[in-house]
């Protein structure tokens, strides 16, 4: 069992990851998981990895039930929590390759359940259509549509890899100099004329409740209430680093880390900003 848990720990929390956008969630799936598969018969885990990561989506579909009623009473916008690039702790240390984009992540909420598991099995941990449909009790013709109809509700073409316009760390510091000097033109220049952020404070801390869309609203934002809240307990420090496998933005206290942000590019120009300010949804990050 531990030779398992040592093998397969990170897929399965890669997996649960995508499935729940939490990565607290995520752990309590994986272990939870390898609390049950105690009492299952031997006989039963002669394919022990699939028979685990049936076990995972089987528990995420269980979370999505009750997860549903809490995003219906969620004040403002909801994101997926964020996760660290590189964190000590071997449960978040994933390998980006597996890992769809933080803006993918935002974008499955548009899924059903069923959509979302193979869509994540197929885009993001390759698995085959057969192996898919043994997972989740379809059969494999089924989960091609189910992929097909995932993908049109993302706006993607089936069977073409995600591969979302690279954020470097250059074009992050670039953006972070125009915060911090207050240069609204320099601002302007690199926002979509229709760029939209979106701000998740759980209704805990100060948040736009609604997505803040238009370069020039967003810049007011920006300028504005984000770096008021950004530093109304002190001073406070901005820094780049690695979040969900692409450089994002770090703002912390004396109290530690109290906001991320995340950027989509299209065409280079920053399309969608994404500020998680819930301090739930930072435990990971701040650790």
């Amino acid at each position: 069992m531990q030779e398992w848990y040592d093998q397969y720990k990170n897929l399965l929390f890669k997996l649960a990851y995508q499935l729940t956008g939490s990565a607290a969630d995520a752990e309590d799936v994986v272990q939870d998981v390898f609390l049950r598969i105690y009492d299952v018969p031997p006989e039963r885990l002669t394919e022990p990895k699939a028979y685990l990561c049936k076990m995972v989506t089987n528990r995420c579909r269980d979370l999505h039930k009750s997860a549903r009623k809490q995003r219906e009473e969620y004040f403002g916008e909801w994101l997926p929590e964020p996760l660290a690039g590189t964190a000590p702790d071997a449960m978040e240390s994933v390998v980006q390759d597996d890992l769809l984009s933080y803006a993918m992540l935002v974008l499955l909420e548009r899924l059903t359940p069923a959509e979302r598991t193979v869509f994540v099995l197929r885009e993001a941990l390759g698995f085959e259509y057969q192996e898919i449909a043994e997972l989740v009790g379809k059969s494999g013709p089924n989960c091609r549509k189910l992929f097909s109809r995932a993908s049109a509700k993302l706006g993607l073409v089936p069977e073409q890899p995600v591969q979302p316009e690279a954020v470097t760390e250059e074009w992050v510091h670039g953006f972070l100099a125009a915060l911090k000097q207050g240069n609204l033109n320099e601002l302007l220049s690199l926002l979509d004329p229709a760029v939209e952020l979106i701000s998740d404070g759980g209704g805990k801390v100060h948040a736009a409740a609604k997505p803040v869309v238009s370069a020039g609203l967003v810049a007011g934002f920006l300028l504005g209430p984000f770096r008021g809240a950004a530093t109304m307990n002190g001073e406070v420090t901005i820094e780049v680093s690695r979040i969900n496998g692409q450089p994002g933005l770090l703002l912390r206290s004396e109290d530690g880390i109290h906001t991320v942000g995340l950027l989509h590019l299209r065409d280079h120009l920053i399309q969608k900003l994404y500020i998680v300010r819930n301090p739930d949804k930072l435990q990971h990050i701040g650790r």
